[in-house]
């Protein structure tokens, strides 16, 4: 058995120590052979030019990886690209070469191997070449490796790493390597046998990789070498020989005497190879069995044929046994695991290894994953084994082994570490298969477990993922309709789980296994008859599962329909193709969600099928195709892009309806607000641009054929490449600094797309998405042809804009695509005016600009060094640059600190040198030696001492211990401003004490915060880099090191900034990590001392309070313990948890003082910290109980501090306990757990839980009034918690009594909370049996003597147990429950004077309200109207609350609804503002009887409401008028408001109060938008001009980005309320309205634009309903169009009906952004930072660029008209007069701009300033259109010359885009055309 160990080794977090010196040796060595390889055969005569020439080319290849310090995958694309070449060589040709040559050939490949001895991979590669010479001469070359390995073996020196590495590449990746040791096996294991004291002798030796490469060396002998292994244990003489050494130091790793988990596992692996290699099944089963010792506590004796080796047992923690098992399962062949144990029918693999690991199992340790893999290798060798164990022991399995193999799955399942479920489902998947063999082998054709473990699997919570991994497993086995016949709701729950994204996979699974069943069994039944056809199929599966699909493809629910789409409906048209015919007849585009449901339907099919969908004979496809392309939703617009740009074929060449969709769709679609839009959008472009270059491909290589390309393919080619090409300068044209983050973020994704897929930058850290080896064929046809400059110089500079972008994202992203795609060289003139910006950036203090500027220094450090002279490296003058600057920073600091933070702060270079030395390759080898390395670390603590003393006040901050408060470092930055000679520092205009910090107090403080966290960062970094490097010119020594551990600790401790102590946390884990790595032990001890020292400080008494939960030292402790190595047993977490719980146990000292920190509280607070550090992840797990019952505990604290911790960590635990939760619908108060499950994994819970309720209970039963601060907390976990499987969950009927008397607790929150808790307790079964319980409980009159309280727990119980027992299903009837309700009527009457309890029985009777009698129905709801209209004659307490929901229950029937409505007038305020409210939040009334009487009721009651004094109802009341009267937008586009049918005066006093309220601005931003909109509504039909002018003001006022979003939103409602009615109505002929209707539009365009997206969707409605009624046959639904699509089609409308209105040119002119150039040069030459912040624009999303692309082509229409229309020619004019001074102003400014082949500094500035490309934009705009008019009006032409005009326009042209700006297609076409 040939064993992986890549496989079965633990993942090796040991980092190889590579000998820096010796591989340098080796590399000039393998270098200097080439060329002696190279020269020996240029001297042969027999070989021929061209196969010389060859091998030069193969020789660059080979040595090519080893010239330069490449990664992994480029030596493998080298080593891959020679062996091709060598592979081609015709073998004649290498015959020829002579012997000396073939030996030196033989030397160079063993020196690469020597030096890629790491990299497996690349060994394979090499030892291939070796094998194509060993095919000419096998002699020579087998030679060569036998030599060296004898030599290697018989060295006098005991073996290296370097060594054990070396003898590992030749056993795995050699293939002539292991020939020659297996003649020299004997020695090899001696010289293994040599090193083990050495291994042993030290205790960093043994827990390092040392001792973990000797057990792999060891493995690796046993596996490849067998025969000659066996040999030696087989021998007599193995007493004596080395095999027994390696055997006894084997066995000693397993027994405990290293630490390493991942050393002790792949010992346990070896020992089992090594019983492997025994050919005698009896002898290797004796030793197996001779290894079950293990668990013996005393010494014993294992036996392996002649071996025999003493075993002393160290540390029995389970890893022992688990290692023996998981050796033998993964290692032993099957004879020896069946092989039989004496005459018992016994055998190792059940009845030795089994019960091992059983009990593994349920001990649940920290390496539980590892143990339960370990079972699901047993139940995988068990399958294996079957036939034979069947033989053994002559019977099916044991029943009783079948339980508990059920049971321990069903343990594992769900659980919360990482990997186990699906684990579990594998194991699950075993045994179902194990049992159906067993079955068919025995006949037995019951087959009962089935049946049992699917009514097991039912009775799961549908929020638990364990449900769905266990079903997939037993589908097969039982069917699909066996399946959903025993759990029917399995299809809704389904559907439930695709709403949520941690259940979606697993239940999409579950589906695609049924129909895969479904579909089995249909063919298996059709046996005797003709197959049936797809149709017959797929018509079978419509009657079971087309619903369910169609449900959730139409859904509302966004990550349903996704769902749905991406998993369930390929998996259905894969199984059941005809389902796709079905699917399209069922769906109408215009009904609400069925567009984007046929756009994932059509697109499923496309992929599946692969045909195209775009025919001839598709016209109708086609037109919902561009309908949904031009949806306002973003997801059918992402649905229809994926099914234009998806293929299953990537060679498929585009057609022309795909190439004009996508040219119309993507610049309507670059500034989508949704970030997985913009993801989605360049995943289907990469998918269509894959398509392109793989199809362009194909017609490349057609192309240079002797057949060459038809027209039609060569018109396809071009089509193809011009795409791309188009794509690309799209991208440029929209990365402007003016364009908002969202087009910048998407067309940098689109550029990034367009990069990796059309240019041939090879990726060495990418697996997938490289380009074709022959791409450069392609991309020199475009470029022939003038397309595909993607690194153009002026690309160059639109990119380098970016890196001064205000967002990091943008900065980050376009640095990246030039680093990944661009030269390696930057021009010169670039370099010098980016080295200038980067040195200004970085002394700026503004963080972001400072972080501007690291990042042009990191593209700077890879670009500069080919763009300068030999000599010196430019990035190590660059990097001493950094740090000359640092120390000058330092010195200016310490002079004066404030001048340093405004001009030379220290947080810019130190964020540099960090993204400098450690971001980019070789730099920091490069640049820094130790003396170097010494001083940055030293002038670091300088840094850090003197940014803490100037937040103390003092510099000698080494003696205090007392952190200084916030107050205090406010107290002293404020005193040093003072003695920087600010004067009235923190002073008001006043003279008074400013609340608010001053500019100079922001300043110093930021400095200081953000310094820190970036000196933290950087350290952390640094240290953790240069000893990864293992190189002595780096290394730091000891005492440095201590230095760079006080820093931090420092920082953590004495910062108080919560931001720059996570930031610096995350630089001191590196560090740690890094340390605890080191094979140095006085290195290796800083951690654990740091974390000694942190948890003295936590121990000792505090003289002052650090608040901040304990401030920074939960963050050092845990910033150590994140550090230690997961893969072994993590001694310091241990000893800190052990710590910190017998710390926060300790008692209160007598005299503890409320304000100070107490060591106990801190225990607590740091415990937390652990506990919810992601850090730490599971590792914790193993201490939640005991942590948890200590939290519990100290909530009885007398301690207010002791107990806000307890509590905090409480909550934190339960998080961490109760894993993943699910999203949607009871994700917010239920886990996805059961209460089994819960308890199976923290079985130390359930006791101490159940005896604080059980305490709790006996209080009250007693009538004992105590305080029981832990018994909420408990309800609460409990509560959260999901009702398992009937067996389990009745187990834990203990919980019940003290949860059923909880119900009469005089806290409202506990009979509430254990109503909750009682659910999960309560076993499915016995719902309604429980509820019926209850019910009787109850008493059935007011004269039965009862608690309030009692009574209304009961009631809250049943409602609970009810509410689950319904959404369950249950087959239970309810009749009986109902009746006994129905017979406690009067607890809803007055007669009960509780409204709590009279609100508890009416939720209840909702819950039932299907089942209940129509008598009793109307009693209640009559009773309930009486009461809602009662006035109570004293303060009831939850009489508002009862109301509310009586209010509720009324409207639910729209018979009572009507009687409530009609008497609105006369209820009291809270049935008012309930029944008001109740109108807004349901909509069942609309449409109905009903919805008349809500209108008559709110119109009658209108004034009134207006006139209340209470804003809440007015608001309501407002909210609900407009609600009912308008028209519901989603399903009709035609319908008109509902006026009011009541007098005009009335009507117009309705109107001027709210007008009134409006212009005088009378309440809030929320009541004055719903007044907006009744005004608006009440207007509908008005044709009062002065009204609407008002009206239109109001809108005008309320559309600047300067008011509330509300405001604005309601603006745009109100153009869809009113709007649309004026609009329409001055479209027939309705002159005196076109004045508004121009305004109207131009408000709409302005909101179009809007930041909001909800006042930008809501816009879009407004032009969607205006486009609507404009169509001759008015739709019955109304389309709503995408935003940019709806800005279109009101500029379409304005140019189309109101071109010749007075306002109409006012209405495009005013959306053009300023052109003024002049102030905006005055002010980019200013460097100095005038503020710390900078403030931002009031709309960021608006981009005055694009609005002006988009105006002109209109513009340019409208002076098409200009002859036409008086109105128009005298507009056009006034304007031209205004406008053409202002053009040649700025045209003769942008002339005098300096713009040559070398970039000026001051261009760049301009460059990068979003104010000037929308000025240039608005520029070019006037001066086009005003061009357009001086050809048509002979009035304004002197004011300029057109053809002066046209020149310069198109010269400024010229210039900008050589000069990085890229004007829109638009402006070039119009300056064509002049």
């Amino acid at each position: 058995m040939r064993l992986s160990l890549h496989t079965w080794s633990c993942e090796n977090r040991f980092e190889l120590t590579s000998l820096t010196l010796a591989t340098m040796t080796i590399i000039n060595l393998s270098l200097g052979q080439a060329d002696a390889v190279m020269k020996s055969i240029v001297l042969e005569d027999q070989i021929s030019s061209d196969v010389k020439d060859t091998l030069r080319v193969f020789l660059q290849k080979l040595t090519e990886n080893a010239s330069r310090s490449t990664g992994k995958r480029s030596r493998e694309r080298s080593l891959e690209e020679a062996l091709q070449i060598l592979q081609k060589i015709p073998k004649e040709a290498l015959h020829s070469l002579q012997s000396a040559a073939l030996h030196q050939f033989a030397q160079l490949l063993l020196a690469l191997q020597l030096e890629a001895v790491t990299i497996s991979s690349a060994c394979r590669k090499l030892d291939q070449i070796l094998q194509v010479l060993a095919e000419i001469n096998y002699s020579i070359v087998f030679k060569e490796v036998k030599q060296y390995l004898q030599n290697f073996l018989h060295q006098k020196q005991v073996f290296s790493l370097k060594d054990l590495q070396i003898a590992c590449m030749f056993l795995e990746d050699s293939t002539l390597g292991r020939a020659v040791l297996k003649t020299e096996c004997t020695t090899l294991l001696s010289k293994f046998a040599e090193l083990i004291p050495v291994v042993m002798s030290e205790e960093e030796a043994k827990n390092g990789p040392l001792c973990y490469q000797t057990v792999k060396v060891c493995l690796q002998v046993f596996q490849l070498l067998p025969r000659q292994v066996a040999l030696l244990v087989y021998s007599k003489d193995s007493v004596k020989m080395s095999v027994r050494e390696i055997l006894e130091f084997l066995m000693s790793i397993i027994l405990g005497e290293v630490s390493s988990r991942d050393s002790r596992l792949l010992a346990g692996t070896a020992v089992a190879m090594l019983l492997g290699t025994l050919s005698d099944s009896q002898c290797a089963g004796s030793a197996g069995w001779s290894l079950m010792q293990i668990n013996n506590t005393e010494p014993w004796r294992l036996t392996v044929g002649e071996l025999q080796v003493d075993c002393r047992p160290r540390r029995q923690d389970g890893v022992d046994r688990l290692a023996v098992c998981r050796g033998l399962l993964t290692c032993c062949r099957n004879d020896i695991l069946v092989s039989r144990h004496g005459n018992q029918g016994t055998c190792l693999l059940l009845n030795g290894l089994f019960p091992f690991i059983s009990a593994l199992c349920e001990e649940k340790l920290d390496c539980h994953y590892y143990v339960f893999q370990v079972f699901t290798i047993w139940l995988k060798r068990l399958k294996e084994c079957l036939s034979e164990v069947w033989e053994v022991t002559g019977a099916p399995l044991d029943s009783d082994l079948q339980q508990h193999l059920t049971q321990i799955i069903w343990s594992n399942a769900e659980s919360p570490l990482d990997g186990v479920a699906e684990v579990a489902r594998s194991a699950f998947c075993l045994l179902m298969e194990i049992y159906e063999k067993d079955c068919s082998h025995f006949g037995n054709t019951e087959k009962r477990l089935y049946v049992e473990l699917l009514n097991r699997i039912s009775e799961l919570p549908w929020e638990s993922k364990a449900k769905y991994l266990l079903l997939t497993a037993v589908i097969p086995y039982a069917g699909t309709d066996k399946v959903l016949e025993l759990y029917p709701a399995l299809p809704s729950h389904i559907l439930k789980c695709l709403s949520n994204n941690h259940l979606s996979p697993c239940a999409s699974e579950v589906y695609k296994i049924l129909l895969q069943e479904q579909k089995r069994a249909l063919f298996i039944n059709a046996s005797q008859e003709p197959p049936p056809t797809d149709q017959d199929l797929a018509n079978q599966w419509a009657l079971r599962w087309q619903p369910v699909i169609l449900e959730a493809l139409t859904s509302e629910l966004s990550l349903l329909q996704n769902n749905a789409s991406c998993h369930l409906l390929p998996s259905t048209l894969r199984v059941f193709p005809g389902a796709f015919y079905s699917l399209l007849s069922a769906l109408d585009p215009t009904a609400p969600g069925h567009l984007h449901a046929w756009a994932c339907v059509m697109g499923a099919q496309r992929v599946t099928s692969g045909h195209s969908l775009w025919g001839a004979d598709s016209p109708h496809a086609l037109k919902t195709l561009h309908l949904a392309l031009s949806s306002l939703d973003d997801s059918v617009r992402l649905a229809a892009l994926n099914l234009l740009c998806c293929s299953p074929k990537t060679k498929e060449a585009p057609s022309q309806v795909e190439y004009s969709s996508l040219r119309d769709f993507i610049p309507l679609n670059l500034n989508s607000e949704s970030s997985p839009f913009r993801q989605h959008l360049q995943a289907a472009l990469r998918k269509f641009l894959v398509r392109i270059r793989d199809s362009c491909m194909a017609s490349v290589k057609g192309h240079t054929s002797k057949k060459g390309l038809t027209e039609a393919e060569d018109a396809k080619l071009k089509e193809g490449v011009e795409f791309v090409d188009w794509l690309s300068q799209l991208s440029l044209v929209y990365l402007t600094p003016d364009s908002s983050y969202q087009r910048k973020k998407t067309v940098l994704l689109l550029m990034s797309a367009v990069l990796e897929t059309c240019t041939d930058t090879w990726s060495p850290d990418r697996k997938k998405g490289q380009p074709p080896a022959n791409m450069s064929t392609l991309i020199n046809w475009a470029k022939v042809r003038g397309n595909w400059d993607f690194f153009s110089k002026s690309n160059l500079l639109v990119l380098i804009g970016c890196l001064e972008d205000s967002t990091n994202e943008i900065r980050e992203l376009s640095a990246e695509l030039l680093l990944r795609f661009f030269p390696p060289s930057l021009p010169d003139d670039v370099t010098a005016v980016l080295f200038s910006r980067a040195e200004r950036l970085l002394q700026s203090p503004r963080v972001q600009e400072a972080q501007m500027g690291a990042l042009m220094i990191k593209l700077l450090l890879h670009k500069v060094d080919g763009a300068f002279e030999q000599g010196e490296k430019q990035s190590v003058k660059l990097i001493t640059f950094l740090l000359t600057k640092l120390q000058h920073h330092y010195l200016t600091a310490r002079n004066d600190m404030l001048l340093a933070a405004r001009t030379t702060p220290i947080h810019g270079i130190v964020s540099a040198l960090q993204r400098g030395l450690l971001e980019v390759p070789g730099v920091l080898v490069e640049s820094i030696t130790h003396s170097i390395a010494g001083d940055i670390v030293s002038l670091l603590e300088k840094l850090t001492l003197l940014l803490l003393g100037v937040l103390y006040g003092d510099q000698d901050t080494e003696e205090k211990d007392v952190l200084p408060s916030f107050c205090d470092m406010g107290n002293a930055i404020s005193s040093l401003i003072g003695q920087g000679g600010v004067e009235g520092a923190g002073l008001d205009e006043d003279g008074e004490e400013n609340v608010l910090l001053s500019e100079e107090h922001s300043l110093v403080l930021t400095c200081c915060w953000v310094s820190l966290k970036e000196i933290g960062i950087f350290l952390g970094s640094l240290v953790e880099r240069i000893l990864s490097l293992h190189c002595k010119e780096l290394a730091l020594t000891e005492a440095e090191l201590r230095m760079a551990s006080k820093v931090f600790k420092d920082i953590i401790l004495k910062c108080r900034h919560w931001g720059a102590v996570e930031g610096c946390c995350i630089g001191f884990t590196k560090f740690c990590r890094a340390l605890l790595c080191s094979s140095d032990p006085e290195i290796k001890e800083i951690p654990p001392l740091i974390l000694q020292q942190g948890l003295s400080v936590l121990q000792s008494p505090r003289s002052t309070s650090v608040t901040r939960r304990a401030a920074g030292l939960p963050m050092l402790i845990l910033g150590v313990l994140a550090a230690e190595d997961s893969s072994k047993s993590r001694p310091l977490l241990a000893y800190t948890i052990n710590t910190l719980l017998n710390t926060a146990k300790a008692p209160l000292p007598k005299d503890w003082d409320q304000t100070l920190d107490l060591p106990q509280v801190c225990a607590v607070h740091t415990l937390q910290a652990l506990v919810k550090g992601s850090s730490l992840g599971v590792a914790v797990l193993q201490y939640t109980p005991v942590v948890a019952i200590l939290s519990l505990t100290l909530l009885s604290s007398p301690c207010w501090a002791m107990r806000n911790a307890a509590l905090q960590l409480y909550s934190s635990l339960c998080t961490r306990m109760l894993g993943q939760q699910p999203a949607g619908g009871e994700g917010s108060t239920h886990s996805g757990m059961s209460s089994p499950s819960f308890f199976n994994l923290y079985p130390a819970l359930q006791p101490f839980l159940q005896g604080a309720l059980e305490s709790a209970a006996k209080d009250l039963h007693d009538s004992t009034l105590l305080l029981h601060p832990s018994l909420y907390p408990v309800l609460t976990l409990l509560a959260k918690l999901q009702p398992g499987a009937e067996e389990q969950t009745r187990a834990l009927s203990e919980f019940l009594p003290p949860l059923f008397l909880l119900a009469t607790s005089p806290v409202y929150g506990v009979r509430a909370m254990s109503s909750r808790a009682l659910v999960a307790m309560v076993p499915l079964s016995e719902y309604l049996a429980t509820v019926l319980q209850l019910v009787e409980k109850l008493p059935e009159s007011q004269d039965v003597v009862c608690c309030h309280n009692r009574v209304h727990g009961q009631l809250l119980q049943i409602e609970a147990v009810l509410t689950r027992a319904l959404k369950t299903n249950t087959q239970s009837s309810l009749s009986e429950v109902v009746t006994r309700i129905e017979s406690r009527l009067w607890l809803a009457s007055s007669r009960q004077r509780c409204p709590l309890v009279r609100l508890a029985y009416v939720d209840i009777v909702r819950l039932m309200r299907g089942h209940c009698s129509g008598a009793f129905l109307t009693q209640l709801s009559s009773q309930l109207l009486q009461e809602i209209h009662r006035t109570p004659n004293i303060l009831e307490v939850g009489s508002a609350t009862f109301h509310q929901n009586a209010v509720n229950f009324l409207c639910g029937d729209p018979e009572w609804a009507c009687q409530v409505w009609q008497s609105l007038a006369n209820g009291n305020a809270v049935v008012r503002l309930s029944l008001v409210k109740s109108a807004i939040e349901g909509r069942g009334w609309r449409g109905t009887d009903l919805q008349q009487v809500i209108e008559r009721a709110l119109q009658a009651n209108l004034k009134k409401a207006l006139l209340d004094q209470n804003v809440e109802y007015r608001g309501a009341f407002l909210t609900a008028f407009v609600e009912v009267m308008a028209p519901d937008e989603e399903s009709c586009a035609v319908l008109c408001p509902s006026p009011p049918k009541l007098e005009e005066i009335w009507l117009q006093e309705c109107v001027e109060i709210l007008f009134t309220d409006l212009e005088s601005d009378r309440g809030g931003p929320v009541l004055i938008s719903t007044a907006l909109c009744a005004v608006s509504l009440l207007l509908y039909q008005s044709v009062d001009l002065s009204l609407l002018l008002r009206w239109c003001k109001l809108l005008e006022k309320h559309r600047c980005p300067q008011t509330p979003e509300a405001l604005r939103i309601s603006c745009a409602q109100a153009l869809c309320l009113c709007g649309v009615s004026v609009v329409t109505r001055s479209l027939m002929d309705s002159l005196m309205l076109k004045e508004l209707s121009t305004s109207l539009i131009s408000t709409g365009i302005y909101l179009l634009q809007d930041e909001s997206p909800q006042v930008r969707a809501k816009a879009a409605v407004f032009a969607s309903l205006l486009c609507c009624s404009r169509r001759p046959e008015a739709p019955w639904r109304c389309f709503y169009m995408q935003v940019n699509q709806a800005l279109r089609s009101l500029l379409d409308l304005l140019l189309e009906e109101f071109w010749d209105s007075s306002g109409a040119l006012e209405a495009l002119v005013c959306h053009l952004p300023d052109c003024d150039l002049n102030v905006l040069l005055k002010e980019t030459k200013e460097t100095q930072c005038r503020s710390l912040y900078e403030r931002d624009e009031a709309n960021v999303y608006a981009e005055p660029s694009v609005i002006s692309e988009c105006l002109l082509p209109y513009l340019l229409h409208l002076v098409k008209h200009y002859p036409e229309s008086p109105t128009l020619t005298k507009n056009f004019e006034h304007w031209a007069l205004n406008t053409a001074d202002i053009v040649n102003e700025n045209l003769t400014i942008c002339m005098r701009l300096q713009l040559g082949n070398v970039l000026n500094p001051d261009w760049l500035s301009l460059l990068i300033d979003p104010r000037f490309h929308g000025a240039l934009y608005g520029l070019f705009s006037r001066a086009i259109v005003l061009l357009q008019l001086l050809k048509k009006c002979d009035s304004i032409r002197p004011l300029l010359d057109p053809l002066s005009l046209s020149t310069d326009l198109q010269d400024i042209q010229r210039r900008f885009v050589l000069n990085g700006v890229f004007l829109p297609q638009v402006f070039i076409d119009a300056l064509r055309t002049e």
